[in-house]
């Protein structure tokens, strides 16, 4: 079993006001002109870190769609020392709004401190800083950390470029399909396989509030569910249950799991307390309830049932209380997933053939889909309720080879959908919540 060694990390940082803000929306968005200064360096070790760094700062920041990268060649300054002010005619004539800069320094114990700052070029002010100080392999983790900071102070809102993603790595012939549980960092780097591929793993979640993971397996057609802690490598078996069960997921206080348990062709919802191991039935009837998901608060949930005669959505009290249907449009709905800012659901919807992605308030209005494929599944949330990741897969060639299933991600307004690489075939993923600073 992987075991994830948390990062070492000091930080201290510095925020002034500025005026400068990008407005996060549904509207069409005109990217913010921005530049990344070469960040200083003392050698040619340090000189590979400053511009591995800076390369994953670009890449944090203009995959969100909000900011565009001013080429260096357009620069008129082309050096400036941490402690100097920029010269902002200088950025003003190219059209830059933001600047960054930045040094890397090598310590006396082998660790780098990595300093930074952010500019209002028209403001003509500093709008941040920090100095953090880790091991060398860490250094993405600054990268990513430094690009948060600067996503949260331009747009308002909680970065999530230090986060990572589970997901399900699958290969082989579809007959046989080995399917691995699989961990990388949101942007597809420092990527891990937690499971050996023996036994079929399904239906990774995140905890909301630390690093665990829920997932299940199929062991000799029984289905059990599992809670792996990432940053020890313990894992516990939570349960074997009897009928088929389908797609846990935590509490938001991280409590209970909720999942689908079959049993004679109905499927129910139900839920288990892991302090205790109590387990609670929350739907009965004659019907296919399915794919719960916790509204933030964990006083709502969304699932699916085809209680009125094809799968729609419904929403209950978090006790099974108050059913009510938030869907009604044509097709079937399924897979759906509240957002962490509670506004909106996620969901998949199968209609003339065709799979989307889809998004919709909490009480079921304004319905619309933002991805389409032959096949899209398993909508998953990024921790600010931005972005959104899934899988695609499309339809098999005339000879009956399978198209390649993918990781993507695309924000809420319908745009900037990505493609995140993985090894080998790659669906069902799970965001997770911020990482820690430090190892506890």
């Amino acid at each position: 079993m992987h075991r994830y060694s948390f990062l070492i990390m000091t930080l201290v940082a510095f925020v002034a006001r500025a005026e400068m803000k990008v407005e996060v929306t549904q509207g069409q968005v005109n990217p913010l002109p921005m530049a990344i200064l070469g960040f200083e360096f003392m050698d040619n070790e340090t000189k590979e870190l400053a511009s591995n760094i800076e390369g994953v700062i670009q890449h944090d920041l203009e995959s969100t769609g909000l900011f565009s990268m001013v080429p260096p060649q357009s620069f008129i300054q082309t050096d400036l020392p941490l402690d100097m002010t920029p010269r902002y005619q200088d950025w003003k004539i190219i059209k830059v709004e933001a600047l960054i800069n930045g040094r890397v320094q090598k310590e006396s114990d082998g660790s780098i401190s990595v300093s930074f700052r952010l500019w209002d070029v028209y403001a003509e002010t500093m709008m941040t800083a920090s100095a953090m100080k880790t091991k060398k392999k860490h250094w993405r983790r600054i990268a990513h950390l430094i690009a948060d900071m600067i996503y949260k102070r331009i747009t308002g809102e909680d970065g999530y470029f230090d986060t990572r993603i589970v997901y399900i790595s699958e290969s082989g012939k579809q007959t046989k399909r080995i399917k691995r549980l699989a961990i990388m960092d949101q942007d597809g780097a420092n990527h891990k396989y937690l499971t050996d591929g023996r036994v079929m793993a399904m239906s990774p979640r995140f905890n909301a509030t630390c690093q665990t993971v829920t997932y299940m397996t199929y062991d000799h057609k029984v289905p059990k569910v599992f809670v792996l802690d990432l940053e020890t490598g313990k894992q516990q078996l939570v349960g074997r249950f009897s009928g088929l069960t389908y797609a846990p997921r935590f509490s938001p206080d991280g409590n209970k799991v909720i999942m689908s348990q079959s049993l004679n062709g109905n499927s129910s919802l139900y839920t288990m307390d892991l302090r205790n191991k109590r387990v609670e039935q929350l739907t009965k009837g004659p019907f296919i309830d399915t794919s719960p998901c916790y509204s933030p608060d964990g006083t709502k949930i969304v699932f699916n049932s085809d209680r009125s005669g094809h799968k729609q959505l419904y929403v209950m009290d978090a006790d099974g209380s108050h059913i009510k249907r938030i869907s009604f449009g044509g097709g079937s709905y399924a897979t759906p997933v509240w957002s962490p800012r509670g506004d909106l659901i996620a969901f998949t919807k199968q209609e003339g053939g065709q799979f989307y992605i889809g998004l919709m308030k909490a009480d079921g209005t304004e319905e619309r889909n933002i991805a389409t494929g032959f096949m899209v599944e398993s909508p998953a949330w990024c921790l600010n309720g931005r972005l959104i990741m899934f899988w695609r897969q499309g339809r098999a060639s005339k000879d009956g080879k399978m198209s390649p299933a993918n990781l993507y991600s695309i924000d809420i307004t319908g745009r900037h959908e990505r493609l995140i690489p993985t090894p080998q075939d790659g669906t069902d993923p799970a965001w997770s919540p911020s990482l820690p600073l430090t190892l506890k």
